[in-house]
């Protein structure tokens, strides 16, 4: 799972990255190195933003549970 965690992580960062550039640039990083114009999308770059979305929803719904497998200190023993 962990590996996922980190997968989700990557692609949260690069939607991030992406909307920043485009709020402070006006310049769609995905679109671009697609080939394609500001806002113009195909179907792969749909994927790739179709992913980052995904990613974000399963780090928000995992979030408790990211924190548990990360943890430092293991968890308590339950009876």
């Amino acid at each position: 799972m962990k590996k996922i965690d980190v997968l989700a992580g990557v692609l949260v960062v690069v939607g991030a990255l992406n909307w920043g550039l485009v709020a402070v640039a006006e310049f769609d990083l995905v679109a671009t190195l697609f080939g394609l114009d500001f806002g113009e999308t195909n179907a792969a770059t749909r994927v790739v933003y179709g992913l980052v979305g995904a990613a974000a929803v399963y780090e928000v719904v995992q979030w408790p549970a990211m924190r548990r497998r990360w943890s430092r200190t293991p968890a308590p023993a339950t009876a």
